[in-house]
C-alpha cells in the first residue's frame, strides 16, 4: 500500500499541473453494491451525484493527509483519493488499453487525470472543506509525522497511548501517527535498532530518540527516491520511485544484515497480523 512518502511524491507531481484547471468530464467502469463503498465514485448512484457537482469546478490546490490525496475544487469541496493496496493517479498517461484504469477526469488544458487501481480497493469520494476533520474518511487520525510541530516529546506521549502493543503495531496504527505502513515502519526499526515486537512500555528513552530521528530521516528520504515502487506503485508521470532499492529489512529475507559489523540474517514474521522483517542480530 502506498505510505506517506508514496503519497507525498503524487501529491507534489499533481501540484506543479493541476491547479488552475477546470474539471470539464469524469468517467468510471466501476460498478459495486458493496456497502461499504455506497459513498465513493465505486457506487453508480453516488458517482451520479459526484459527477454533476464537480463538471465545471476549478481546481485550486493538492494537499496531503496521511495516506490521502486532497484535490481542493472551488465550492469548498475536496475529491478524496485514497490509493490503498494497489491504486496510483496518472497525469496524461492514460492509456485506454491499460485496464486497471478505472476513473478518468478530463480537464481543461487537454489532459486527462486517471486512477489506476489493479484490485480496485482503491476510493474517490466528496467532502466538504469545513467538515475535514470530522469527516467519516479522515477522522481519529494521528499526527502528521513530518510536521515540525511534531517533535520528539510528541512522539514519545502518542505512542504510549498503547504501552502494551508492540512497537510495529503502534507505529502503523494510523490514530497514532498518520502515514506509516509496513514498509517504512519496518525500515524504521532496522535503523533504530529496535525488535519490532518490543512492547512500548519498555522502551527505554534512547530507544525513542532514535526512533523518533530515523523516522524523519527515513520518511524524508523515501520522499526523494520518488517513493517506494516494489509493488505497484507509480507516480502521475507513471515513472517508478527508487526507496525500493534501499531497502535494508523490508522483503530482505534470508539475506545477510547490511549493518556494518551486524553479520545478522534479515527474518520475516507476523506481528499483529502484518508481514514484518527485521535483524533478530541488532534489533533489541
Amino acid at each position: 500500500m502506498p505510505e506517506l512518502p508514496e503519497v507525498q511524491t503524487t501529491v507534489n507531481g499533481l501540484r506543479r499541473v493541476l491547479p488552475g484547471q477546470k474539471i470539464l468530464n469524469v468517467w468510471t467502469d466501476l460498478n459495486t453494491k458493496d456497502k461499504r463503498k455506497r459513498d465513493t465514485v465505486a457506487n453508480p448512484k453516488y458517482f451520479s451525484g459526484f459527477r454533476k457537482k464537480i463538471i465545471g469546478k476549478k481546481i485550486i490546490s493538492v494537499t496531503r493527509r496521511a495516506k490521502n490525496i486532497l484535490i481542493n475544487i472551488s465550492g469548498e469541496q475536496i475529491i478524496l483519493v485514497h490509493m490503498k493496496m494497489t491504486g496510483h493517479l496518472l497525469y496524461d498517461h492514460c492509456d485506454h488499453g491499460n485496464r486497471f484504469i478505472h476513473v478518468i477526469f478530463t480537464l481543461s488544458g487537454g489532459k486527462r487525470l486517471a486512477f489506476c487501481d489493479a484490485r480496485k480497493f482503491g476510493k474517490i469520494t466528496l467532502i466538504n472543506a469545513g467538515e475535514l476533520d470530522t469527516s467519516k474518511h479522515l477522522r481519529g487520525l494521528g499526527p502528521e509525522p513530518l510536521e515540525k510541530s511534531f517533535d520528539l516529546h510528541k512522539f514519545i506521549q502518542v505512542l504510549r497511548r498503547r504501552p502494551g502493543a508492540p512497537v510495529k503495531t503502534a507505529l502503523i496504527d494510523q490514530s497514532i501517527i498518520a502515514g506509516i505502513g509496513n514498509i517504512y515502519s519496518d525500515e524504521i526499526l532496522w535503523a533504530a535498532g529496535v525488535h519490532p515486537q518490543r512492547k512500548i512500555k519498555t522502551l527505554k528513552p534512547t530507544q525513542y530518540e532514535k526512533m523518533f530521528l530515523v523516522m524523519k530521516t527515513i520518511l524524508k528520504k523515501g520522499i526523494s527516491f520518488g517513493g517506494d515502487s516494489v509493488s505497484d506503485y507509480r507516480n502521475p508521470a507513471g515513472r517508478r520511485g527508487h526507496f525500493q532499492l534501499h531497502h535494508r529489512a523490508y522483503q530482505r529475507t534470508g539475506k545477510i544484515c547490511s549493518r556494518r559489523g551486524c553479520g545478522g540474517v534479515i527474518m520475516r514474521i507476523m506481528v499483529g497480523g502484518r508481514s514484518t522483517h527485521f535483524c533478530p542480530r541488532h534489533q533489541k
